[in-house]
């Protein structure tokens, strides 16, 4: 018989926008069903600079019934149609990953074949241009379409999202306290946590604890001991130095990730201010010179001191451990070049609710969530070397090492296969689909050799058709839209005494 359902007490060890995050998707999911507490320290800052999203964030804020003009009017968001990238293939050439479909896919074989077979017909055009979230991009302009028919996320203060998302977690119950954590306190027999104790001395007691204090990982690591595994061999970079500057023109619908000879810099445009970083490898680039690097690049009135931030790219090696769940920075870091952190959040957060005990924790739950966990970080891993490995860039000692570094066999086998075929295959609900890799593939310099014979089917009149009105739509759907910044300040303009 199975046991009557017992309240589950559940902690959220430190807040910031993994901790809020959680909170607020546990509450509003859960409701009286858990007991929700959160404890952070006001005295202990945040990261605060993962302000660029990917589109399933969207999702995220439906299901939590979330009205996307006051989320966006609060965080001061833009919207975002996908990431350019300058400096990547060559120094001087740029390429951009979009969030949308490019053309037209066959059940068969995605567009590119089609397109591939259309350049030995003398269709010269650019895969760009069957493209509309890339075209729209380009153009500076975006409209909410039919049919949900524009594929976008936002570019936001996650500080400001942080807070937005106390005050829906806390109006559906979530007890929040203030305080450092001084000690966790484990189960003498069974090794699982059993309390945060903080320095006031009040012992906070609970089931399931969620470590969300960032790179400390008090809990996971600190506590538990789970290990970490460092891929900094595949992903060098260590460093990066953020700030923020005043606006000095209309936001874009775009991040911009620039790649120097070091590393490279972000430049993400918000209503009233600009998000900018730097990211470098420290063996090659000194700290004073990123600092001089960014501050001499930067456009726009200083709003903010720089933040420095060292870190190591990774997992840890367990990302639920006893009665203990990593979720954010605790649980590895992945450098924000394709905007992953928060999403990364979001799966940790949703997959624990998909898997919720009942009773006693189970231990295939456990093994499941952390198959899965660790599935999504590595695919995000392949994705992210893919942009330093496939460069023709040998200008500096930076580039030679990625260049000719040994990569992950996985991602091997997708290059490879692309280059020969140009097919793309989607594994296990991974997070980046065929029209990503096909983008940062082609941008990146890898062409293929052969496509699939399906192109060859139409006829040189139906090929001329296909590509003409693809084109032709797309080319028409962005005249008819608004300019993205006229858009964003009708549908959630934030008022000018927010900046601060």
């Amino acid at each position: 018989m199975m046991s009557e359902y017992r309240k589950r007490r559940i902690v959220v060890a430190g807040g910031g926008t993994a901790g809020w995050m959680a909170a607020a998707a546990l509450a509003r999911t859960m409701g009286d069903a858990i007991e929700l507490t959160l404890v952070e320290s006001d005295a202990i800052g945040t990261i605060g600079v993962g302000e660029s999203t990917i589109p399933p964030l969207v999702t995220y804020n439906r299901l939590l019934n979330i009205g996307e003009a006051d989320f966006m009017r609060a965080t001061q968001a833009t919207f975002k149609l996908g990431i350019e990238f300058e400096n990547w293939k060559v120094d001087g050439e740029k390429y951009f990953h979009s969030f949308g479909l490019t053309g037209r896919d066959h059940w068969s074989a995605g567009f590119q074949h089609f397109w591939m077979h259309g350049l030995t017909k003398g269709h010269n055009e650019s895969f760009d241009d069957y493209c509309l979230e890339l075209v729209a991009a380009h153009a500076g302009k975006f409209a909410h379409l039919p049919e949900n028919r524009i594929n976008y996320a936002y570019q936001l203060d996650s500080t400001r999202y942080a807070a937005f998302l106390r005050k829906l977690a806390e109006a559906d119950g979530t007890r929040r306290i203030e305080g450092k954590i001084d000690q966790v306190d484990l189960d003498g027999e069974t090794g699982q946590i059993s309390a945060l104790v903080l320095q006031s001395g009040e012992r906070i007691e609970g089931d399931l604890f969620l470590d969300c204090t960032g790179f400390r990982a008090l809990l996971i690591e600190g506590a538990l001991h789970v290990g970490y595994d460092d891929w900094s061999h595949f992903l060098p970079c260590d460093g990066a130095i953020a700030v923020q500057t005043a606006s000095i023109r209309p936001p874009v619908p775009y991040t911009r990730a620039i790649a120097h000879d070091a590393g490279w810099q972000w430049r993400i445009p918000l209503q009233h201010r600009q998000g900018n970083g730097i990211v470098y490898c420290s063996r090659y680039l000194e700290r004073e010179d990123a600092l001089d690097r960014i501050l001499s690049t930067i456009e726009g009135e200083r709003l903010t001191e720089p933040n420095f931030i060292r870190f190591t790219t990774g997992a840890r090696r367990k990302q639920w451990h006893r009665n203990c769940i990593a979720v954010g920075l605790s649980s590895g870091f992945m450098e924000p070049l394709e905007s992953t952190s928060i999403h990364l959040i979001q799966r940790a957060i949703l997959r624990l609710i998909r898997m919720l005990p009942m009773g006693d924790v189970s231990e295939r739950d456990i093994a499941e969530f952390n198959d899965q966990q660790h599935t999504d970080m590595l695919q995000v891993r392949d994705f992210l070397i893919l942009h330093y490995k496939a460069t023709e860039r040998r200008d500096s000692p930076f580039w030679r090492q990625c260049a000719d570094m040994e990569i992950p066999e996985s991602l091997t086998q997708k290059i490879e296969l692309f280059r020969e075929t140009g097919r793309v295959f989607r594994k296990n609900e991974e997070l980046f689909a065929e029209n990503s890799w096909v983008q940062v593939m082609l941008g990146q310099g890898i062409t293929p050799r052969a496509y699939h014979p399906v192109a060859t089917k139409l006829s040189d009149e139906e090929l001329s058709g296909l590509l003409s009105g693809l084109r032709d739509n797309v080319s028409k759907t962005v005249a008819s839209l608004p300019d993205h910044h006229a858009y964003v300040a009708r549908y959630c303009g934030a008022a000018e005494t927010e900046t601060a």
